[in-house]
């Protein structure tokens, strides 16, 4: 994480533009958010109400994979890619409460979400490390780089990139980034991605209407799009589905317009 006072970074945030981690963090019940990206929230949910269940969805399949990959496949290292505002269970409290001595690397440079980095980090576990890159996913060489410094690179690392891609126009640059990451890691490691998808007509003006409100746009991908993020991998069951599709258990929920799945680099 950059060496900057918690004022430094707090001076950085704008509360009267609407921004995505906070519109976010407003959906699934946080308290970090202005007035602007409440508007924003509420302008995208007056016509696709169902963005409330989906940021809920979109951390409940964060919370199964990741448990997944730790608990089943023995993962004891995450590089979690636009980590956004803390809500529920995080990245690194669901690794080390099955392997304490697990590493987590998050990224993220929204100076809100800073600002929050030193609060978690105080509750890793002794045996643990977890740390915070102030970083773009449009430099992954960057991140890849800082990373090294805390992450085995020898051995299996989960590489995450949860619902943060849909900021990106265009689709060969979004494809670029996760390869040029999962080239980085070593055979063993996993990818763990979900995005909204473009499969309603609601979804698809609640996208409009984010765009509307001064918040950056959102870029709905088919799952087809979805699916080309995971080429030359191999998916763990049950694949790119649904999120709440993907091993629900018992938070079984009604499928939303956002994929996702797991998949094993060779």
């Amino acid at each position: 994480m950059a060496d900057e006072t918690r004022g430094d970074l707090a001076a950085k945030i704008d509360s009267g533009v609407p921004h995505a981690a906070r519109i976010w963090n407003y959906w699934m019940g946080g308290k970090d958010h202005f007035e602007a990206d409440r508007a924003a929230g509420d302008a995208v949910a007056a016509v696709y109400p169902e963005i409330v269940t989906m940021a809920n969805q979109s951390r409940r399949f964060l919370i199964r994979a990741v448990g997944q990959l730790a608990a089943e496949a023995g993962v004891r290292q995450f590089l979690d890619i636009g980590t956004g505002l803390p809500t529920m269970q995080n990245t690194h409290e669901i690794a080390q409460g099955i392997h304490p001595d697990a590493r987590i690397v998050y990224v993220d440079n929204d100076p809100m979400v800073l600002v929050h980095a030193r609060a978690l980090l105080r509750n890793t576990t002794p045996e643990g490390v977890t740390t915070y890159i102030d970083g773009d996913y449009h430099e992954p060489e960057l991140i890849i780089s800082d990373a090294r410094n805390v992450l085995d690179f020898t051995k299996p690392i989960g590489v995450m990139f949860m619902g943060v891609l849909g900021y990106v126009e265009d689709f060969d640059v979004l494809l670029s980034i996760v390869r040029r990451v999962m080239d980085a890691v070593p055979s063993g490691s996993y990818l763990v991605l979900w995005d909204g998808s473009d499969t309603g007509d609601a979804v698809n003006e609640g996208s409009a209407k984010l765009a509307e409100s001064g918040a950056v746009p959102y870029y709905l991908r088919s799952p087809k799009q979805l699916a080309e993020c995971f080429a030359g991998l191999e998916p763990v069951e049950p694949g790119l589905v649904p999120i709440a599709d993907w091993r629900p258990g018992d938070d079984a929920d009604e499928p939303i317009d956002a994929y996702g799945a797991v998949a094993r680099k060779p």
